[in-house]
């Protein structure tokens, strides 16, 4: 039975509860800020950033490659756009339209109706299988350049280093380091989780909750898409956080150095990354906006059947 005081919680607005666990967030920060800034003090404390500055052996790799800032572009209009999409099936009760995949080829070896699914699935699933192509791009040039040294820990030091940094966040010391030869160790440990445990996750759960799989297949009986729902919208919500802490963080530690890196795969104070920078918010933000009906259902038509 539930308490009386999580059905009060319950039954509050959800922009309440919104403000509630963003004012519990806050308060929860400010108290790490205030302890870690005692610690700081601490001569323990000293002598371990000393010992530990921030960056982990063998995480070197000089410079960062065009292909890095491109991806970058893809990588954050398919998410922003996946989490669009996500929302629209979340919050939808009556959907736009519906998509069926047409052709005589797949009539022919279908002895059944062929599955039919909303509007808003169809773009789902066509999000996450354009994501699916640049994450394997990813890896591929990732495993081939020798730039998975950046991403992956190769010593255990990585785990001091991690704290040490996360120590001098919070007591306001931001670490000595240099993201055009190396990411500090919390940065690694993040991207590491980010690109191989929680992209995957959300990859492989998104395409299982499509309806496009067959009533009685096995799949449904050893994974049941109750299970890869739940595990999901949960995913989505952790990756809506990445995104708003890292770019947070990438303002706040040198924001013309730091887009330079990533968007314009230059080291220095120019501002061709904050331009491309804006050029891709003012892309992505156009995207989430046209992402209507209006023009999902002719993109649907070109690669199916679709009815309202």
């Amino acid at each position: 039975m539930t308490s009386p005081a999580t059905r009060r919680l319950g039954g509050l607005a959800p922009r309440t509860r919104w403000a509630l666990g963003a004012g519990a967030l806050a308060v929860l920060l400010v108290v790490l800020v205030v302890v870690a800034r005692w610690a700081w003090g601490q001569p323990g404390v000293q002598d371990f950033v000393a010992r530990y500055p921030g960056v982990a052996t063998g995480a070197e790799s000089d410079g960062s490659p065009a292909w890095v800032g491109i991806l970058h572009f893809f990588n954050l209009f398919l998410m922003a756009l996946m989490i669009k999409s996500g929302l629209m099936i979340h919050n939808t009760r009556r959907p736009a339209a519906h998509w069926t995949r047409s052709g005589r080829a797949w009539l022919a070896r279908s002895r059944k109706k062929p599955a039919t699914i909303t509007l808003e699935q169809w773009f789902h699933v066509s999000l996450d299988l354009t994501w699916l192509v640049v994450g394997t791009t990813f890896f591929v040039l990732l495993l081939t350049s020798g730039r998975w040294v950046r991403l992956v820990p190769t010593s255990w030091d990585v785990v001091p280093n991690a704290l040490s940094v996360i120590v001098q966040y919070l007591s306001l010391h931001w670490p000595q380091d240099d993201t055009w030869l190396a990411y500090n160790a919390l940065q690694m440990l993040t991207y590491f989780a980010t690109v191989f445990i929680l992209a995957p996750i959300s990859a492989s759960t998104g395409l299982r909750l499509s309806e496009l799989w067959p009533k009685k297949a096995a799949i449904n009986r050893y994974y049941p898409i109750e299970t890869a729902r739940a595990i999901h919208f949960p995913t989505m919500w952790i990756f809506a956080g990445f995104i708003v802490v890292h770019v947070v963080m990438v303002m706040a530690t040198g924001a013309v150095a730091n887009l330079n890196h990533m968007f314009a795969a230059r080291d220095g104070d120019s501002l061709v990354g904050v331009i491309a920078f804006v050029v891709t918010l003012a892309v992505v933000a156009g995207a989430w906006f046209a992402a209507r009906p209006l023009l999902l259902r002719p993109l649907a038509a070109l690669t199916g059947k679709v009815t309202r």
